[in-house]
């Protein structure tokens, strides 16, 4: 026990160091600019007059921008208008910054190369269609306009408790036979992640092609750089994501938020957990975890072994690798044209995903299209409630049109700033009849939608701007499958042990908000 206590003090230490030596080096750069900027605009009134110039062009090219929601033009208007140089600067370094360029190239040569494995079947949309036009639809915005293809579900299996997901998992990994892929926002070196690692160091040492991939901020509490030195001596490749940078970069604010298990391309794994222990409460920071988590088997894995292959070389700066060999080619018998397509036996699903490069905001996109959906209700959770404009509205339609709007969030906070800013939206949304619930035996991580228990989305996205806006994030979209009848379960389980803070938040002072929430609002969309 002292043994690990120091171990775990040490990663602490080393991490606050990083930590501690990024943001010293990033002040130090912003002291920079807005110095130079002072000093230029007391140099000559006819600097004072281009830096004016300048600025009003760089407000009508924002506000005009495409892609942009107001929500992000907002705080990039106020930053400009108040610091020009800086603000600039700023907005210069986001727009051509050669780091977040080159995961661009490299993450769209990956999904260009996979197309030729895992090409859609437009028999599937047309018996989707069948079925339900709306929910096809939905499913065609994914496949024809985002290049994720529809399957017939052919076994997804829902997880409400994390540890029997986790205890599945390790089932399934001691039967592989190729290739394990990894992909985690948060590793920990500890109870959870130590009962996997025998079974990798096993398949490792067998011949099994293993990776793990995580992200650098969000494991930087819980393991070092020693990680992967000491993965590689067990034969299993190991990367972190967008390392931590002291030279400023505003792509560091793009992190990795995806959790993917990929087994032989025939079974996958994802949720909203991490392998760090709090999420299978072997530890109790915030009271009891809840959190969920999908398996997959049959096609449809191959779009998470796309996915993880997309970030694996996303920052590659030589050529990507050959991808070939990872895919898995059973397709289901097709008919011939001019029959229709047989009724699926266990509905239709499809693997999605959002990256913050390229302003398509998929996850936040599912999500308004499930509720807008709902004609009898949509049930959320949600670890995190920061909305934007356009998401709040869809909530505020649907629960007026006379839909059973409610949403499940955190009892017990992990940041306070956030479940702050979180509590600030629940007035408005109350006084437009949605109702909320606060789950009281702790914090709860799930993030999961469920609209009339037919189309549902599970995956890591949370209802708040870095998940729409900054970090990668991954989903599964399920429409008619009998494991949303488990996800039912869970949501009617979750409403009895959560409290209704509905009429305890309605009309409250006319929900006034302190200048904090005002400010901390603003600034929501980096939080």
């Amino acid at each position: 026990m002292k043994l690990k206590n120091k171990k775990l003090k040490q990663f602490l230490r080393s991490s606050i160091i990083r930590l501690s030596a990024t943001f010293l080096a990033f002040g130090l750069q912003m002291f920079w600019l807005w110095s130079l900027s002072r000093w230029l605009k007391s140099y000559s009134v006819w600097v004072t007059l281009a830096s004016d110039i300048l600025v009003a062009a760089f407000v009508i090219h924002i506000y005009n921008k495409q892609g942009y929601s107001i929500s992000l033009k907002v705080p990039w208007l106020i930053l400009i208008l108040t610091f020009p140089l800086v603000g600039i600067a700023l907005y210069l370094l986001s727009e051509n910054n050669h780091q977040s360029k080159r995961v661009k190239i490299n993450t769209q040569k990956i999904k260009t190369d996979s197309s030729a494995y895992i090409s859609e079947d437009s028999k599937i949309l047309a018996a989707l269609e069948q079925q339900d036009k709306r929910v096809a639809n939905q499913f065609k915005y994914l496949s024809q306009t985002e290049k994720f293809p529809a399957f017939y579900n052919e076994g997804a299996e829902f997880f409400g408790n994390t540890v029997e997901c986790l205890d599945r998992q390790l089932e399934d990994l001691s039967r592989a036979q190729k290739f394990i892929f990894l992909e985690y926002h948060a590793i920990e070196e500890a109870q959870a992640f130590n009962r996997m690692l025998p079974i990798l160091k096993e398949k490792a040492a067998s011949g099994v092609e293993v990776r793990i991939l995580y992200d650098d901020v969000g494991s930087i509490g819980y393991i070092n750089k020693g990680f992967i030195k000491r993965m590689k001596t067990l034969g299993i490749q190991c990367r972190d994501f967008n390392p931590v940078s002291p030279v400023f970069s505003l792509f560091m604010n793009n992190r990795d938020h995806r959790k993917i298990m990929v087994i032989d391309g025939k079974t996958g794994y994802t949720g909203g957990y991490n392998l760090a222990d709090e999420y299978f409460n072997y530890t109790h920071p915030y009271g009891q975890w809840k959190d969920s988590g999908l398996r997959l088997e049959g096609k449809a894995v191959n779009s998470f072994t796309e996915l993880f292959l997309e970030m694996w070389n996303s920052q590659e700066k030589k050529s990507v690798e050959d991808i070939s060999k990872y895919f898995v080619q059973e397709n289901l018998a097709a008919p011939k044209d001019g029959k229709k397509m047989p009724v699926p036996q266990d509905g239709f699903i499809q693997p999605y995903a959002d990256m913050p490069l390229d302003n398509a905001y998929v996850a936040e996109n599912v999500y308004m299209n499930i509720i807008k959906w709902a004609q009898d209700y949509v049930y959320i959770t949600t670890p995190y409630l920061i909305l934007g404009d356009e998401i709040k509205r869809e909530l505020v339609l649907a629960s007026l049109r006379g839909v059973d709007v409610r949403i499940v969030t955190p009892a017990i906070p992990d940041k306070k700033l956030v479940y702050k800013l979180t509590r600030s939206f629940y007035g408005e949304l109350i006084d437009c009849g949605v109702k909320i619930y606060e789950y009281t035996p702790g914090f709860i991580h799930a993030k999961q939608l469920l609209a009339d228990g037919k189309l549902a989305s599970v995956g890591t996205a949370n209802m708040d701007f870095r998940s729409f806006h900054h970090n990668f994030e991954n989903g599964v979209l399920l429409y008619n499958a009998k494991t949303i009848e488990k996800i039912q379960e869970d949501f009617q389980a979750l409403f009895e042990i959560s409290k209704n803070v509905t009429e305890k938040y309605h009309n409250r002072k006319k929900h006034t908000l302190r200048f904090t929430d005002r400010f901390l609002r603003l600034f929501s969309t980096l939080l």
